[in-house]
């Protein structure tokens, strides 16, 4: 999948639990400026580690109960998950730079 996909409360497990690959959740909303600013980003990430991360979108207006179970507070806000467990937290947009940087040793 080279491009980030759109996850629901439906999907969340299927897709990023039970993921081969180490999978970004990126906790998001329409109206958040910063998320659209990072959403670019994230894209292209998803394109230059196809096969080694997959990208997921997650809008926390329509899946409440998951931004709960994440403890999510303020958006963006992206988990990455490995073997179905979250094991890296970054909070905020960032360059992309930075967002790879945070990923070192993970993809």
């Amino acid at each position: 999948m080279s491009e980030p996909i759109n996850i629901d409360e439906g999907t969340f497990d299927k897709v990023v639990l039970q993921s081969d690959i180490p999978v970004l959740v990126d906790f998001w909303a329409a109206w958040c400026g910063p998320c659209r600013a990072v959403a670019p980003v994230l894209e292209e990430i998803a394109k230059e580690h196809d096969g080694k991360i997959l990208i997921a979108k997650l809008n926390v207006d329509e899946n409440p109960n998951l931004a709960a179970r994440y403890r999510i507070t303020s958006i963006p806000a992206m988990k990455v998950f490995k073997g179905g467990e979250e094991v890296h937290e970054i909070i905020g947009a960032m360059p992309k730079p930075m967002i790879e940087n945070e990923l070192t040793g993970i993809i």
